[in-house]
């Protein structure tokens, strides 16, 4: 089959997301990616796409950022056959991708229909009401002098009314009951006394000791600005840990305080403007999760499901379980039944081998922890080359076949890239090939067939004197899809 190309220059509006290879200041390249397929006959283009054929020719002196191209062959080395089905296909016959459809409501006022807008009012009224009359129960200092003076309430650290916050707020309780106002109102009323009897305000300037910074924490963003939070339930299987969390009935209280405070200073971090981003996007690793039979941790998760359900109404974006083995999908009908429809329509489930490929559609390689299939390091690890504003890009490596990533540099400089193929089973070169036809080429990683238990990213750098390309080459022999990720830097020499 003839090959065709699609080539697409990317332009750089300011709201570029994340995934696109473009940077917002001159000091980095803007990329022109270029990609040819062997088992694609479509061309398209647009009056702002120009071929390689049309492009003028660029002499050295001219600054012109690195060109990228992705090119893909047939692969030279033989393919691993047979009649079974793979790994991904048997996981997604037997685990649900998603139990619902699901769309994030507008957090920017102005999109309200008609009719939430009046639910939003009529709330309001009754909140001021219930304040005039103190209904909400708070009780003031012994020096404070309050009169007939409305109670001031704050959830979150924002006012209940007279601030720009307040509405969003409140928006979070009338979702969460089918903007049902006196509904709302009640479990507004519910939520408030429970922080107040949980003493919540107190709880989060607490310094509480805990062991479970590896059990739960905040890393990075989703591709539409949700942090997101990680919970990684395999760190279980740590017996001593484990014992020290769930063994009694007081551990149990005292994980529940670590967790609600760690939740309570991640939202007082949230944008409750209108329009701004106010849900965090959860990930749940049940890779070797401890399982069905630990009584214990099926009670303390019942029990935050619950907490959680009650008094944190609309706060998760989505709710991602990666690594998911056959048995949680029992598990979730045990806390299936507590969780609403609404709830549930947020969820999405993976198996071990389509774990990265789902949090990718989510979120940006660059922002995705290693651990995880991303090229993200923990803050604590230096990484001189990258950041998490570096982006990434993702190419899909077919069964069967070659797959190169072409960079052409146009000046001197040195080049840095991070490159992976999730698990690995490939063999990876790369190479400098010089513009001038009797230069040689310049062998900067010999080929390499790389296992799953090799490092997970593979760091590289090269020094450019003269005009050429970067030559970046991943052969998948395997019957299976490959995710390679790649990004790269460049310095002036």
């Amino acid at each position: 089959m003839a090959e065709e190309s699609i080539t697409t220059t990317l332009p750089t509006p300011q709201n570029q997301p994340p995934s696109e290879l473009t940077t917002p200041d001159e000091s980095k390249p803007t990329l022109e990616v270029s990609a040819r397929e062997t088992e694609t006959a479509v061309t398209t283009s647009t009056p702002e796409t120009e071929t390689a054929a049309e492009k003028p020719e660029v002499t050295p002196e001219e600054h012109q950022p690195p060109k990228v191209t992705e090119t893909e062959t047939a692969s030279t080395e033989k393919k691993e056959l047979g009649d079974e089905k793979s790994q991904q296909e048997e996981e997604t016959a037997r685990i649900p991708q998603n139990l619902g459809s699901f769309k994030e409501e507008s957090s920017n006022l102005s999109d309200l229909s008609d009719s939430e807008k009046k639910s939003l009012n009529e709330l309001k009224h009754l909140v001021r009401d219930a304040l005039d009359n103190h209904q909400f129960g708070s009780v003031p200092k012994p020096e404070e002098d309050t009169g007939n003076a409305p109670e001031e309430v704050t959830i979150w650290g924002v006012p209940l009314l007279k601030d720009d916050r307040s509405d969003v707020v409140l928006l979070k309780f009338l979702r969460a009951r089918d903007f049902k106002v006196k509904d709302s109102l009640t479990m507004l009323k519910n939520t408030i006394k429970w922080r107040r009897d949980f003493k919540i305000d107190e709880l989060v300037d607490e310094d509480l000791v805990d062991d479970l910074d590896k059990v739960v924490f905040m890393h990075g963003h989703d591709r539409e600005g949700h942090p997101v939070c990680y919970n990684v339930y395999g760190e279980f299987q740590n017996k001593e840990l484990y014992n020290k969390t769930f063994s009694d009935e007081e551990k149990r209280k005292h994980f529940l305080r670590t967790r609600i405070q760690f939740l309570e200073r991640s939202i007082r971090k949230l944008d409750f403007s209108s329009g701004g981003v106010s849900t965090i996007f959860q990930i749940n690793d049940m890779k070797n999760s401890p399982g069905l039979g630990k009584k214990e941790l099926r009670s303390a998760t019942k029990q935050a499901v619950q907490l959680l359900q009650d008094n944190y109404p609309e706060f998760v974006f989505k709710q991602a379980f990666i690594n998911v083995p056959w048995w949680y999908l029992l598990f979730y009908t045990v806390i299936g039944p507590f969780m609403t429809p609404r709830s549930k329509s947020k969820l999405v489930f993976a198996g071990p081998s389509r774990s990265a490929e789902t949090l990718f559609k989510y979120i940006s390689p660059e922002q995705v922890p290693v651990q995880y299939g991303g090229l993200s390091v923990d803050p604590c690890d230096c990484n001189p080359d990258f950041s998490l504003d570096d982006p990434a890009s993702e190419v899909t490596v077919k069964p069967g076949t070659k797959q190169t990533v072409e960079i052409i540099i146009y000046e001197k400089c040195e080049i840095v890239w991070e490159i992976r193929v999730i698990g690995w089973e490939v063999s990876y070169k790369a190479e400098f090939v010089p513009e001038e036809k009797d230069a040689y080429t310049v062998v900067v990683q010999k080929p390499r067939k790389m296992k799953p238990a090799d490092e997970p990213v593979l760091t590289q750098s090269f020094k450019v004197n003269e005009l050429g390309k970067v030559l970046l080459t991943v052969d998948n022999p395997t019957s299976k899809k490959k995710k390679l990720v790649y990004r790269f830097n460049v310095k002036p020499l």
